[in-house]
């Protein structure tokens, strides 16, 4: 994981005495009790909007054989509905999937002597606002074995020492999985911050996080902390890999994408599983990407006004302007040759030369666009 800033955790660590003492707070308390203002940031759910997304990749210089995998969204659920993809290159190509969580994918193998290989995979889905109604618990039900299943630790993900002690610090005086999740997300809003110099989402290795100290980093760390976090205390927790599509429709900038070019546009969302409620949405994560970049200064609490009604949705609900791939993790690409992945919503490519840098589009050569084709 890149280094955080040294000024940047300078400054972090000045206002760590006031974070504290907000934290201390009874949880729920800490999220509604916010100034009144006139921004608003509140997805609602019940507008469903078609896209249709486009992932075009050109290998300028290949070398040897050629082998290319290409996220596809796999995800149907009541706030995404993925309608199939169709695709054309002059390589061999299989939809395939990772194996274990269903995460669906393109695979391409370009011949030796193939000079130009490409591929262009275009996806539809439908996505709308997702939100929960907290004043009316209803009674979800899900197999017991399915929800265990998203308590298990992953390579990036272990639930047991200084992560299992942080989340239970985290959650005293908790008595529901609605108050321990509440005290997790807050935790991580107020105690973690938005690196923008690390390297496209991030890693994940939230145990190194939690032991460095260092708790700078983007969605894939800060969201997968929440996660890691909650499995930790017997939440199911799960994150979303996925990508934004357009811009938001409350007016914030960092919380959507430029449809005409999606490069970097990938976003790592969580779920947890609470009893009343079902898999409720969380981005603890957004919280800190509006604290720190959406204006010039980088704001320092979560109550201020511009950030306050981000922090309050961001428990319970997201924005339908993103499409889910999976929720994948120690992904094992089919025909790698190449060490397994924590997270697959990158497009990943290897040559006789090794791995392409997924991170970096432009040397890639690789281009992401959506269009919005809601009739």
């Amino acid at each position: 994981m890149t280094p955080v800033h040294t000024q940047a955790r300078r400054a972090f660590m000045k206002n760590m005495a006031a974070a504290a003492a907000a934290a201390s707070l009874p949880a729920i308390s800490f999220a509604q009790n916010t100034p009144a203002t006139e921004h608003k940031f509140a997805p609602q759910a019940g507008t469903w909007r078609s896209f249709e997304v486009t992932t075009r990749v050109n290998i300028l210089k290949p070398q040897g054989v050629t082998r290319l995998w290409l996220p596809m969204p796999s995800v149907n659920s009541d706030w995404q509905q993925s309608l199939g993809s169709t695709f054309s290159s002059n390589g061999k190509t299989q939809i395939t999937s990772d194996g274990r969580y269903g995460a669906q994918m393109l695979y391409v193998e370009f011949a030796e002597n193939e000079a130009k290989p490409f591929v262009e995979l275009t996806s539809k889905v439908q996505t709308q606002n997702r939100s929960v109604d907290w004043a009316h618990p209803h009674a979800a039900s899900e197999d017991q074995a399915a929800l265990n299943y998203w308590t298990q630790p992953t390579h990036l993900l272990p639930t047991d020492g200084i992560v299992r002690q942080t989340a239970l610090q985290a959650i005293r005086g908790a008595r529901t999985d609605v108050e321990k999740a509440q005290k997790l997300y807050d935790w991580v809003v107020v105690n973690t911050f938005r690196e923008p110099k690390v390297q496209g989402c991030g890693e994940g290795e939230i145990q190194t996080m939690l032991e460095t100290g260092n708790l700078g980093g983007k969605c894939a760390d800060l969201n997968a902390l929440f996660v890691g976090l909650c499995r930790s205390v017997g939440l199911p927790a799960r994150d979303v890999y996925g990508l934004r599509l357009a811009p938001s429709a409350f007016g914030y900038k960092q919380l959507g994408g430029n449809s005409a070019s999606l490069q970097g546009a990938q976003h790592c969302r969580a779920e947890v599983y609470l009893k009343q409620y079902g898999w409720v949405a969380m981005d603890p994560a957004d919280v800190t990407k509006v604290m720190r970049q959406e204006t010039p200064d980088w704001i320092k609490s979560s109550n201020h006004a511009l950030v306050a009604p981000v922090n309050k949705a961001l428990f319970g609900s997201w924005e339908g302007n993103w499409m889910a791939y999976n929720t994948a993790h120690d992904v094992t690409l089919p025909h790698s040759t190449g060490p397994r992945l924590g997270f697959l919503m990158y497009p990943v490519a290897e040559n006789a030369a090794g791995r392409l840098d997924s991170y970096a589009p432009d040397d890639f050569k690789y281009q992401i666009s959506a269009r919005d084709i809601t009739a």
